[in-house]
């Protein structure tokens, strides 16, 4: 992936050099030149630049851009003037750094929901979770072995856990299934809210919209969130 990371200081220089390491194409964008001169060599590119300037944004490609983490730690109103800049040039994900409860507030105000808090979340876990491209939340048991949320298949809707035997094709056990369930609140209005149903059995039916709670090794989740055809490829390979 091609990841744009903001900020060198200590959380954005080891997160730069955890995700290089990992087999992606990282640019590092920081204000201070020394910090650029640290990683320069060690990354695909390093960038001295404002990131609260706007016209310096036309060099960046952020439209070819997989994510962007905004992981700038000393200036808050920096931090947040380069999340609302990046939101307006692009619809990159952005996986933001929050300093504050208010900063959060402010970025979920932003329509940012990827918020990571460095001082509970280390940089080496971080990239654990981008490197699984399509699951939607992570719970990283060891360095092997994880817990994700991931989409149901196309293929799963309609059928019974009994029926479908491509669950097991990815190595993959099935913990429980989230789904979309509509509810009246007090004053009889519809809301859709997500829950999950509990154990599953083998009469359990897929759903449009299900997400799958499975724990697996890291290569069968990667395996799962590929595309049929890639998927294919790779274990004809191996």
């Amino acid at each position: 992936m091609k990841i744009i990371v903001f900020g060198l200081g200590n959380f954005g220089m080891a997160l730069s050099l955890s995700l290089t390491e990992t087999g992606n194409e990282v640019i590092a964008i920081d204000k201070q030149m020394d910090k650029i001169n640290l990683v320069k060599d060690k990354i695909s590119h390093a960038i001295c630049m404002d990131s609260t300037n706007e016209l310096a944004y036309e060099a960046l490609p952020l439209k070819d851009a997989d994510k962007v983490i905004v992981a700038i730690g000393e200036n808050e109103g920096a931090a947040i003037i380069t999340t609302a800049i990046i939101k307006k040039l692009s619809n990159v994900k952005i996986i933001s750094r929050a300093l504050s409860p208010i900063h959060d507030t402010v970025l979920e105000a932003m329509g940012i929901y990827s918020i990571v808090h460095p001082e509970q979340d280390s940089a080496d876990r971080l990239t654990k979770q981008i490197n699984f491209k399509s699951t939607l939340e992570n719970y990283q048991l060891d360095n092997n072995y994880t817990i994700s949320e991931v989409k149901a298949k196309k293929e799963f809707y309609g059928k019974t856990l009994q029926e479908l035997d491509s669950i097991d094709k990815y190595h993959l056990t099935l913990i429980t299934i989230i789904r979309e369930i509509e509810k009246k609140n007090l004053i009889g209005k519809k809301t859709v809210v997500k829950e999950t149903i509990g154990r599953t059995s083998p009469e359990t039916l897929v759903l449009e919209n299900d997400i799958l709670v499975v724990f697996g090794n890291n290569k069968d989740i990667e395996n799962y969130c590929m595309g049929e055809e890639e998927y294919d490829l790779r274990n004809k390979n191996i």
